[in-house]
């Protein structure tokens, strides 16, 4: 039998991945499998064969970031701790894919982090003034201008196994080359015509930090959508930070939040506690979550 060699996945495009081997050096690997689902951050035992390496088994992760809709998944990240989510004010911040992000992270147990970026812009003033509501969530909101430095974000990521999460044209490439001078990420110009960056990363990859502080980025390429379809429906409410409290207060056991009477949720939202558009996602996301179970379609 051959043996079986430890290794951390560091970049991954299609079925083929980059292993980190714990021995030391990378080894360029195939799945072994077809069923097997592998992603960067993913510790893995890995077995030589002509031509390169083979994953034969994946680890228990403790988290497992990913997005996915009715009809396929798109993995992203494994036994991430934090979720890093990059917006700037030349790019229309989409808040309903922002707001899916944070309830991503919240379903994986990671922390979330919201990074503000190119604070030399000038509507960087409106752009920190709309982020407000989501410091008040209690997530951090960090000030930065990556391509000078990215220093305020350092402290946030030493020590933590983090994935950047961003539309393209945020400065997701140009933060990691600031974190991590090692990885040469390509940065991608901003189409004024289109409003929208050009996508320059088109696979995922890992980049260890620098020095002794520890801990690992994941760079995910730039994304419009993000489904959580594969989420239970039954914890989607779980995910939503101001909703917590409210659980469990409503009339009834089953209370979906909707237009059932003596709704604690409903009733937070009417006094302002709870934001419209924060109950609007969790219906949407049920009903995304309910669609993928239905086995009718």
């Amino acid at each position: 039998m051959t043996p079986r060699e430890a290794g951390l996945v560091v970049a991954a495009w299609r079925r083929h991945y980059s292993v980190l081997l714990d021995a030391g050096g990378t080894l360029e690997c195939v799945l072994k499998g077809r069923r097997t689902v592998v992603a960067c951050g993913d510790r893995v035992q890995v077995a030589r064969i002509a031509g390169g390496g083979a994953i034969e088994k994946v680890e228990p992760r403790t988290s497992l970031l990913y997005r996915s809709d009715a009809f396929r998944e798109k993995v992203l990240a494994a036994n991430v701790t934090q979720v890093v989510g990059v917006v700037a004010p030349d790019i229309a911040v989409d808040e309903n894919l922002l707001n899916r992000w944070i309830v991503a992270a919240e379903l994986e147990r990671c922390r979330f982090v919201l990074v503000a970026n190119k604070a030399d812009l000038p509507g960087f003033p409106a752009l920190v003034a709309r982020l407000a509501q989501y410091r008040s969530l209690g997530y951090p909101v960090v000030e930065c201008e990556a391509t000078r430095s990215a220093g305020s974000l350092a402290g946030i990521v030493a020590g933590e196994r983090s994935v950047l999460i961003g539309q393209s044209g945020m400065g997701k490439s140009t933060i990691l080359n600031a974190l991590c001078p090692h990885a040469r990420a390509r940065i991608g110009d901003v189409s004024d015509a289109l409003g929208s960056g050009r996508h320059t990363t088109t696979e995922t990859a890992l980049f260890m930090l620098p020095g002794d502080a520890g801990g690992w980025i994941v760079d995910s390429p730039g994304m419009k959508v993000f489904g959580i379809a594969h989420a239970d429906p039954a914890m989607l409410p779980e995910a939503f930070v101001e909703m917590r409290p409210l659980l469990g207060r409503c009339r009834f056991r089953d209370c979906r939040h909707d237009r059932e009477p003596g709704c604690a949720v409903r009733d937070a939202v009417d006094d302002g506690r709870v934001a419209p558009q924060r109950l609007a996602l969790l219906h949407a996301l049920r009903r995304e979550g309910e669609a993928a179970r239905d086995k009718s379609r």
